[in-house]
């Protein structure tokens, strides 16, 4: 693919994904990470994906070997001279409810020995909050290779706060014309108050998750709509807040509208990754039509197709008329709110 074939980008984390999922399948040291499965998302919709992020030296070639394969541009994707830990550990207890932390008590649970790969994991987020240091792996304006200013839309996935502050500025700079940006569950404290309106000024969407927008508001108890007004008033044009099974809630701050998405009732079998996927076709469906609502459907479209099976790259293989189908089928459950 050459530089001028990718019309869209996501930028994020590309990880080596250990796995229990809600009914106790284990996958161990699989190509995973939000930038890749984002990636995938918008994949469904456009065959023209580019993906930015680093990995250390370690990382398995195979697996960038597998990306373009697949047909994503990974011109953007560093590979540091230095070996660096890209594990990242997820075990759901209900297709709902997510743990990263403390691997050694998840396997004893399940009765499997613990990956030599996960001795001493601690939480694949750790120094997202800082605010004048970048983690090794964390994506610099300096990582965003020229051919960027082809592109029309970019996605950044959950990273950590100095990647979002000057990330955005550098695109705008590139001419990327529309901007979705999904937060760190770290930064997304009432710690950030004073920092947080920094990341959501200038965007086109803000899309955090349920969790993160509860936890950023405590201790008030304010309703989903006050809390996505509150975002909107930062400085974006639309939030779309994830809720999981319960689909999406969204906000126009021009126009002053809201609607719920339903999500599409897909067969669940492993739920890693469903947002990042929502995220990346929301991007395409956004920038593609320019209606905040079909840009949803896309995204639950991209996030259906990705539950039903297990692995990064699973949902590329879904045919188009199913993908097209689904988005017909889910269009009218459409709710103004």
């Amino acid at each position: 693919m050459s530089e001028s074939e990718y019309q869209y980008v996501t930028l994020g984390g590309i990880r080596q994904d250990y796995c229990i999922t809600h009914d106790g399948q284990v996958f161990l040291g699989v190509l995973g990470g939000n930038a890749i499965y984002s990636a995938v998302g918008a994949r469904l919709w456009n065959d023209k994906i580019g993906i930015v992020g680093r990995v250390g030296s370690d990382f398995p070639v195979k697996w960038l070997d597998q990306l373009t394969i697949a047909g994503f541009n990974i011109e953007g994707i560093h590979q540091l001279p230095e070996p660096h830990n890209s594990c990242t550990f997820y075990a759901y207890l209900t297709p709902e409810e997510r743990v990263d932390t403390d691997p050694a008590s998840h396997f004893l649970r399940i009765g499997e020995p613990l990956p030599k790969a996960l001795l001493d994991y601690r939480s694949s987020t750790e120094g997202q909050t800082n605010r004048d240091t970048f983690p090794p792996l964390a994506i610099r304006p300096s990582d965003l290779p020229r051919s960027i200013t082809m592109t029309s839309g970019a996605h950044i996935a959950p990273a950590d706060y100095l990647s979002h502050t000057t990330i955005p500025l550098r695109l705008r700079e590139f001419g990327v014309r529309t901007l979705t940006l999904d937060p760190s569950e770290r930064y997304m404290e009432p710690s950030f108050e004073k920092e947080l309106p920094v990341i959501v000024s200038g965007l086109d969407a803000f899309i955090p998750s349920e969790k993160e927008v509860i936890s950023f508001f405590r201790p008030s108890r304010l309703d989903i709509w006050q809390m996505a007004e509150a975002f909107g008033d930062m400085g974006c044009r639309y939030v779309v807040i994830k809720q999981g099974a319960r689909g999406q809630s969204i906000w126009d701050n021009d126009a002053k509208r809201r609607w719920h998405i339903p999500a599409y009732p897909a067969k669940v079998r492993d739920v890693t990754g469903a947002g990042d996927s929502f995220c990346g076709g929301f991007l395409v469906g956004l920038e593609q039509t320019g209606d905040v609502v079909e840009a949803a459907l896309r995204g639950s479209i991209s996030a259906s197709i990705t539950i039903e099976g297990s692995g990064a790259l699973y949902a590329i293989d879904a045919l188009p008329g199913l993908v097209r189908a689904r988005l017909d089928a889910l269009r009218p459950s459409v709710i103004k709110v």
